[in-house]
């Protein structure tokens, strides 16, 4: 069991969304130190202020996870001011959400550096301080997107497949160093935040914001390998699995509306 009490935590994109709802609850369950990187820098500090005026502080740090550079500055502050990170929560991404011949080469650089790149780019700097402690906690935010195409999002898609196998074989690598070594993959369904705004599903339910966020940081405490939401996410696999892929198109992406989900998609202003 990982214990969020007396750890140091660490939530990229930590200045909205569920980010910032798990920045709150670690604070809440105890932990010594919580950092959020975002590039948000009027986000953070509010979230700070708030909790402030709760009598309990948080760690900010404007990062902008598509740089290199500014992730190796930024974990170069983080472990000179607290030595190192004990949970780490790949939580920042993004969604640009249309069909793949309207999008530009910068868009394909900059969704695959954030959604994908920066996830390994911070895990290195801190998984080998945890394994030289033999003990810390990756939690990498993918998405059910990860484990089915859909329309208007093929490079979030392509980098959330890419997110789930990276941070499966690293699991892989992490529990044979040691038993206090731990990777959890999220793989949620749409979130209700203004990331996935406009969004419709008419048979699976968008997920609350707080209802991902007790159902992430559970995981952690239980050490979990997946957390995904709803439940019939945890069926996605076996779908894809043994339905022949016309029907999969069928059943799981006509009946139950997910190839038409992103067709009123508007996203973040």
């Amino acid at each position: 069991m990982s214990l969020i009490a007396n750890s140091t935590v660490l939530i990229t994109g930590g200045a909205s969304g569920i980010g910032k709802g798990m920045a709150i609850s670690c604070l809440e369950k105890g932990a010594s130190n919580v950092i959020i990187w975002d590039i948000d820098e009027a986000g953070m500090e509010k979230l700070a202020v708030e909790m402030a005026q709760q009598g309990k502080r948080i760690h900010t740090d404007k990062v902008d996870v598509s740089s290199v550079d500014s992730i190796q500055s930024a974990a170069a502050r983080a472990r000179e001011q607290f030595g190192g990170i004990d949970i780490l929560i790949n939580n920042a991404g993004v969604i640009i959400g249309k069909p793949f011949h309207e999008h530009t080469h910068r868009d394909i650089d900059f969704t695959m550096s954030i959604n994908t790149d920066a996830l390994m780019h911070i895990a290195l700097e801190f998984v080998p301080g945890m394994i030289r402690n033999r003990r810390g906690h990756v939690v990498n935010i993918a998405s059910a997107a990860g484990m089915s195409p859909n329309l208007r999002m093929s490079i979030y898609v392509a980098s959330k497949w890419a997110v789930i196998g990276w941070s499966e074989s690293l699991r892989l690598e992490l529990e044979g160093i040691s038993p206090d070594l731990h990777v959890t993959t999220v793989t949620p369904f749409y979130i209700n935040t203004g990331m996935f705004s406009g969004v419709q599903s008419p048979f699976i339910p968008i997920v609350e914001q707080d209802v991902a966020v007790r159902k992430i940081i559970k995981g952690i405490e239980r050490n979990k390998i997946f957390v995904r939401m709803p439940g019939i996410v945890y069926a996605l696999p076996l779908f894809r699995g043994i339905l022949p892929q016309r029907w999969y198109d069928l059943i799981v992406g006509k009946w139950l509306g997910i190839y038409k989900s992103m067709d009123t998609f508007r996203g973040r202003n």
